[in-house]
């Protein structure tokens, strides 16, 4: 492994939400998640390292494999399995190979959060013309978050979920910058963010995102 590595974002989802679960099924090109699943999500620097990992994990556990990326900056990766202990093998897995814990995981921190009541018809389709998830109806409250690191906001798009009854737009977890696009009725959205948010805020680590 590189001397240098650093993790930059390591997370367990437990009970991965039925809309968190159809938008990522319809955005991997792995093993698709289900409600009800467990996933680890996994985002470091430098990227290559990512498939010696995802290797390691695949063997330590009966974990699948969902996403396995490696983008500019930074390499990034999804397992699932309908068994948290499995998952939590596999994670446990990459940190003894890497001789790290949880505490030097990258600490996230919220960059933005967005509320628009009313979303304007044409900002609308725009939204609708990249969107992998539910489609903008004009006259929602729109909701956006911005964190980093990116991997963090599937996190924050599963708990807005659990907290109301929102629709996903789409949850962008690849890049410097993870973004989160939701929809739904004021209170919802506004609801929906507010869980969003301390989700982010609740995970420690090291400063320094």
């Amino acid at each position: 492994m590189a001397k240098n590595l650093t993790i930059r974002a390591l997370l367990q989802i437990d009970r991965l939400q039925p809309k968190m679960a159809a938008y990522t099924g319809a955005t991997v090109q792995g093993s698709i998640p289900l409600a009800g699943d467990t996933i680890l999500l996994g985002e470091l620097a430098p990227g290559n390292e990512v498939f010696t990992l995802v290797d390691i994990a695949l063997k330590a556990s009966r974990v699948e494999a969902t996403s396995q990326i490696v983008e500019r900056e930074f390499g990034f990766f999804i397992l699932r399995s309908p068994i948290n202990t499995e998952v939590s093998a596999a994670r446990e897995a990459i940190l003894a190979e890497l001789g790290m814990s949880l505490s030097d995981r990258l600490k996230p921190r919220v960059e933005s959060t967005q509320i628009i009541n009313s979303v304007e018809p044409y900002q609308a389709q725009l939204l609708n013309k990249w969107s992998a998830g539910s489609l903008v109806v004009p006259g929602q409250t729109l909701g956006i978050l911005e964190c980093a690191p990116a991997a963090y906001v599937a996190m924050a798009a599963n708990e807005a979920e659990k907290a109301a009854n929102i629709d996903i737009i789409a949850v962008r977890t690849v890049g410097r910058y993870g973004r989160f696009f939701m929809s739904g009725t004021e209170s919802s959205v506004e609801a929906a963010m507010d869980a969003a948010t301390d989700a982010i805020n609740a995970v420690d680590g090291v400063e320094g995102a």
